[in-house]
């Protein structure tokens, strides 16, 4: 079974975040890294490929000035090759521009299934594998924390507020997984030198036949007009009790209509 596997390369979270002033968005002119949350599909991908005794995990990424600093990593766990696609032209580009070229990356090998996160931890949209799946006419399945496949469909325990519900579906498709699907792994020594040699084929905007005016800034449907700083906790109120504390206790809470 091929898996493929959409990685977001992202700026080091232990590192403070810049935004350009000029367009508001995050700077992503220094090094990148493998967002902690794709590896989580990464390791699902591999086991899922395992289990079926057979096929590859294919990493997709979107990514400035042709980074592989993150897919270097999710290649030392495993993977057998990555798809970038890396042009000046994507810079700017919102969640639905990101999809449009991560599918289009994605035919180009026509996996049997597509993994990616929930969402990213320097954007948290949530919306850009929903929108992936509907540009490839995919079903798609999210906040998944079990997935088997057999038979020719996945079958996901996905997670809700009460619990999960049992979810299958045909496949090609694509899933979500959430942070507790699996335990990823380490990258070994050995699994380090051989991601050195493994492929990763970089792709331009023309190379996946995308209108340039479809994606990056040109494209987006979203612009950020607004940044503020958040608003700082304030001081609690202290109540000390003279008897009637519960009283007031009440009081503010159906003052804040929480009962």
């Amino acid at each position: 079974m091929n898996v493929a596997v959409c990685v977001k390369q992202i700026p080091d979270p232990a590192a403070p975040g810049e935004l350009d002033p000029s367009t508001l968005t995050l700077k992503r002119d220094g090094k990148l890294i493998l967002d902690d949350s794709d590896s989580y599909g990464v390791e699902m991908a591999l086991q899922l490929a395992d289990q079926a005794g057979g096929g590859e995990v294919t990493l997709v990424s979107m990514a400035p000035r042709g980074e592989t600093g993150g897919l270097r990593t999710a290649l030392a766990m495993g993977a057998a090759k990555a798809i970038l696609v890396s042009d000046d032209a994507l810079a700017g580009s919102d969640a639905l521009g990101t999809a449009k070229v991560l599918a289009a990356a994605i035919k180009r090998i026509s996996p049997d299934l597509v993994v990616a996160a929930t969402e990213s931890t320097d954007g948290y949209t949530g919306t850009t594998p929903a929108q992936v799946a509907e540009l490839l006419g995919m079903p798609s399945v999210t906040f998944a924390n079990k997935i088997e496949v057999a038979d020719g469909a996945v079958r996901v325990h996905r997670q809700t507020e009460a619990g999960y519900d049992e979810v299958e579906c045909p496949l090609p498709a694509l899933v979500t997984v959430t942070a507790g699907v699996v335990e990823p792994r380490y990258p070994s020594f050995k699994g380090i030198m051989a991601a050195k040699s493994k492929p990763i084929e970089e792709l331009k905007v023309a190379d996946l036949g995308l209108d340039p005016t479809q994606v990056g800034a040109a494209g987006a449907r979203q612009e950020m007009v607004s940044v503020e700083e958040a608003e700082e906790r304030q001081a609690g109120e202290v109540v000390v009790d003279e008897g009637d504390a519960h009283e007031r206790i009440i009081a503010f809470l159906e003052q804040l209509k929480v009962i």
